[in-house]
């Protein structure tokens, strides 16, 4: 059964967001908050980096999404960069203990192979990034930060 979160994922999908944008959009959305802008800088993420099968886009992007909950963005802002860097390495290290592990490689190219050539998500894809949004959920409620804050 899909949840609300999934619905919300394939949805984008469907409207031709890649993975990158696809959890910056649900992270906003989870805020409140809205960024087109954001969301289109953030598409240079997808298909590991500009589809050039780099480190995948769902990591990159994740990554991006922890340093908007919990970056520095103002030279007198509350949030700190190295609060935000501790985050992305758990998420790093779940990633390759998980992903890594289950695909031989972070990078796109060995997560959806041939298929990267078509810029086309494999099925793996939307589990990807389903869990990787889990865990950053996960993850910013062991640090104490609200999802829904923005």
């Amino acid at each position: 059964m899909l949840n609300d979160d999934m619905m919300r994922m394939l949805q984008l999908y469907r409207e031709g967001y890649n993975c990158s944008q696809i959890l910056m959009t649900l992270g906003l959305e989870t805020m409140g908050k809205e960024n087109s802008d954001l969301v289109k800088a953030i598409a240079g993420l997808g298909g590991g980096i500009g589809f050039t099968g780099k480190t995948c886009g769902a990591l990159t992007g994740g990554a991006c999404l922890l340093s908007l909950y919990a970056g520095k963005g103002m030279p007198d802002g509350k949030n700190d960069d190295f609060f935000s860097m501790a985050m992305i390495a758990d998420l790093t290290d779940w990633f390759e203990e998980t992903i890594g592990k289950a695909h031989g490689s972070i990078n796109c190219e060995a997560i959806i192979g041939d298929d990267l050539e078509n810029k086309v998500p494999t099925p793996a894809c939307a589990t990807i990034i389903g869990d990787t949004y889990n865990k950053i959920k996960e993850i910013l409620l062991a640090n104490g930060v609200d999802p829904t804050d923005g």
